[in-house]
């Protein structure tokens, strides 16, 4: 039961990044549509200008897809093994929250139970890391008692 949790919430952590991916690629498709239909004007100033917007745009659309591809990276190299410490791609059940170790997606609903999917690298997840049932952690003064590890 717990693995079949484990992969659907998996899966929608791929289609999640894959989303970023296409609309990162999406709007970098735009950007360099625009650029190449910009035709330089009379006015230079004023053309080099949206150039270089343009190329500022581009810029932050590929730190997009950089992060989005290394977020794929991370859901690629999860474990899908059970294990009792909590560890990316653990189900860690808490008094407050049900969390996915994997990468920061925000809420993910299986079965009608929502997950919160989070990174290891978050404050959260940083917090549940080798932790296992039993074991307690405080975050932003909420104390969460860790019920299982999956």
């Amino acid at each position: 039961m717990a693995d079949n949790i484990k992969h659907l919430l998996h899966q929608q952590c791929i289609a999640y990044v894959q989303k970023r991916l296409q609309e990162a690629e999406h709007a970098f498709r735009d950007a360099e549509q625009a650029a190449n239909d910009d035709t330089k004007s009379s006015a230079g100033d004023k053309y080099e200008t949206g150039r270089e917007m343009m190329q500022q745009e581009k810029n932050r659309i590929t730190a997009q897809l950089n992060e989005a591809n290394k977020l794929m990276v991370a859901l690629n190299h999860i474990s899908t093994k059970s294990s009792s410490v909590a560890e990316n791609g653990s189900l860690v059940i808490t008094n407050k929250a049900k969390f996915y170790l994997a990468i920061s997606a925000g809420n993910l609903t299986v079965n009608n139970e929502v997950y919160i999917a989070v990174s290891p690298a978050s404050p959260i997840g940083f917090k549940m890391k080798g932790l296992k049932a039993g074991d307690s952690f405080e975050l932003n003064g909420k104390k969460y008692e860790i019920e299982q590890v999956l």
